[in-house]
Formats: structure tokens, sequence, C-alpha cells
């Protein structure tokens, strides 16, 4: 696009699309494995770097370079590394930047499976992590260490919608010479920019939000051209590649971000709201709320409390596990599964799902309860999902 600032909705259609020869108004979708040389002479120009243009859909691919471009102008980065899954971006940002005898600080408050890849996995390739609080600055600065080189969080944090500040911490880590990575998958960059924020790195799980329609699989990591000339070395030779059909997905899932984003998070305020005054609802996590201990400073660092609300239950028969799990099997509407960010309302149980993996001590530490429920807000009339949670809070 021309050098026009344009506003996120209209990046959100138009930035990075590319006409072929045909002249095509919606994104080309272009399936093929590889692509044909003129000659050997550019073909090893091509594989050497000395000439642009796609070699290998591996790693260069039109459909998957458009969104690249588009998510890249979203989040104000300079470039883009599209990968298979939001997953696969935290393992390419991890092996393109670090290496053995490195050391990593991440929240305690991040997904399940982030920790098991930092502790099951990378920890094989002689990178050790330490966690610490995802609001208290202090303990960032304290777990420094000489050979740290990265600190990554998720804000709001995956399942309690814990806010981070993203300034503080990249002070701390500017500090130590380390890098900042920020998982931006629950906000995405309609309503936060961490590079605005002086974090090095995003990472997003397009699978979310950026597809919005539980389609297909996605992820992505952004920086700098430097930092990413690393990433996307690793995804050449490993391959966690997304997909030219998914990229397609994803492109025409970027064009109703906004819309679905600002309708995502009326909902869920409406619905936070709702918890907050139910009986058997013991307390309600939702950065939109004035009872969220980060509210202010979610207020400032987001356009919006985002489209996740959690709450634990309160019992007065049987366990706490037991009132949650007869919530969500009450539900007929409500989708029982662990992902979020779509169309449709979902509804889960982390200490059950999405962080059953990990070590209750590890649950514990990071404050996600048996009574815990986490709800990904669709865009159903919020009074019909309501009815539905009803059905169980009642009993």
């Amino acid at each position: 696009m021309s050098e026009i600032k344009y506003q996120p909705e209209t990046l959100a259609v138009r930035a990075g699309a590319v006409r072929s020869q045909f002249g095509e108004n919606s994104e080309a979708l272009f399936l093929t494995s590889s692509f044909v040389f003129e000659n050997a002479a550019q073909a090893a120009a091509r594989f050497i770097g000395e000439e642009p243009g796609n070699i290998y859909s591996r790693f260069t691919n039109p459909t998957v370079t458009m969104f690249e471009e588009r998510l890249a102008a979203l989040e104000g980065a300079e470039q883009c590394v599209a990968t298979a899954s939001g997953m696969s971006a935290i393992l390419a940002c991890v092996m393109g930047l670090l290496k053995a005898g490195d050391h990593i600080i991440a929240s305690r408050s991040i997904f399940g499976a982030t920790i098991n890849l930092f502790n099951n996995i990378i920890k094989k390739f002689g990178v050790e992590t330490t966690y610490v609080s995802a609001t208290d600055v202090s303990e960032w600065q304290a777990a420094v260490r000489p050979n740290t080189k990265l600190f990554f969080l998720e804000t709001p944090s995956n399942p309690l919608t814990e806010i981070s500040d993203i300034a503080a911490i990249a002070a701390v880590a500017k500090g130590c010479g380390a890098l900042l990575a920020v998982d931006n998958c629950f906000c995405t960059p309609i309503l936060q920019r961490p590079l605005d924020l002086c974090a090095d790195i995003v990472i997003q799980s397009a699978t979310k939000y950026i597809d919005g329609q539980g389609r297909v699989l996605g992820g992505a990591v952004l920086g700098s051209r430097k930092l990413m000339e690393p990433v996307f070395g690793f995804l050449r030779t490993a391959g966690p590649t997304l997909s030219a059909f998914n990229a397609w997905i994803l492109l025409k899932g970027l064009e109703t971000l906004k819309l679905r984003m600002d309708a995502h998070s009326a909902n869920s305020l409406e619905l936070a709201r709702w918890l907050e005054a139910q009986p058997n609802v013991a307390r309600v996590f939702y950065p939109g709320l004035p009872s969220h201990p980060q509210h202010q400073l979610a207020m400032k660092q987001q356009k919006t409390g985002g489209g996740i609300v959690s709450f634990e239950v309160a019992s007065s028969r049987g366990s706490v596990k037991e009132a949650a799990w007869r919530v969500i099997d009450n539900t007929r509407l409500i989708s029982i599964t662990a992902n979020l960010g779509d169309t449709k309302t979902t509804i889960t149980h982390p200490a059950s799902t999405t962080h059953g993996r990990i070590t209750p001590e590890a649950r514990a530490a990071a404050g996600i309860s048996d009574g815990l429920i986490r709800i990904g807000v669709g865009l159903e009339a919020v009074v019909d999902i309501q009815a539905d949670l009803l059905r169980g809070l009642g009993n």
C-alpha cells in the first residue's frame, strides 16, 4: 500500500494484497508446492538470495506472503514469519533466537502447552526457564541471570486475564540485554500493539481471533527484519509452515477482525457484569471490570477488555470441581471445547484441559483452581449465553 497512514480496519482489508496477471479483487490462492524458473541461472540466484521470488512453498508462497504483510502492517512490525500454528510460532521464535546455555524468564500465567514446550522440549536443548509473576515487575528483575536472553509473557493471560505491564517489563529486559516476546493472541493488534510498548517480538496464534471462525490453524512471529531473519531461517529448514490454503482463510478472517473484536468485547463486558451478580459465582476475571486487579493498566494498554471471561464457581454441595463441571455439562448452546476466538461461544475447565498436563503445583502457582471456568465469548445474543450458563449455575 501507499505511504498514506490507514486505519487498522482498512489495513485489515487491504494491506499486503497483490493482484496476479488476472486482476482478481479477492486475494489469489496459490496451491502449488514449487515454482518454475525461467532458466538455471535464475534458479541459482533465487536459492542463494540474489534475486527475490518464490522457490518452494515450505518457505515462499504468494498467498502466505500476503497474509504476513497484512498482519505485519496491523502489528506495526517490519516483518512477519507465518507458521503452522501458534505453538510452532513460539517454537520457531525460541529455536531461531536462542542457543544452548541461554535462559528464559517467563510468566507463570501462560498457556499450558507453552509451559510444556519450555519444560519438556526446549529444556532438552540446554535452554532453562524461570517462571515469575505476570504482574510483579520486581520478580522479573530478580530472576535475571547473566545468560538471560528472552522474556516471554502473554497479556491478558490464559485463563485468568492477568495484565502484564508490557512497557515496564520491556525496560527490565532491555536493561539486561534480553528480548521481550509478547503473546498477543487474546487481544490481536486491534486491541493491543506490544511493539508500540517497546516489546521486541509479537507471537500470534492465528487459529484464534485472526481466523475467528474455528476453521484453520495458523501462527505468526513478528518483529524487526533483523530479529526475524534467524526465525525465518529456522522455518525454512525445519518446515513448521503455514499452508497457502490456511493463509487464504486467515486473510479473509483479518477482513472482519475489527468488527468481531469490538463485538466480542461488548458481549464479554455484558456477560462479566451479569456473572458478578450471580449468587453461585465466587469471582469473575475480566479486564474490563473495575473489580479486575489490573483494570486501570488494561484500559491504558488495551482498547477494550477483550473476549475472554473466566470465573470461579461457588459450591453449596460437592466440590468446586463438581460444581464447575455441572455448569459446563448443563450447557446446550455453548460449545464445550478448549479453543477460543470463535464466533461461537466456547467453554472449558482449564485445570483439566488447557492446563491439565502441568503439575498441580504449577497450576496452584498460576492461580488456576478446580472451580475455574473459562468462557470464550462469541457473537450470539448475550441473553442466550446467560440462559445457557444459568442452567448449571442455578442447580
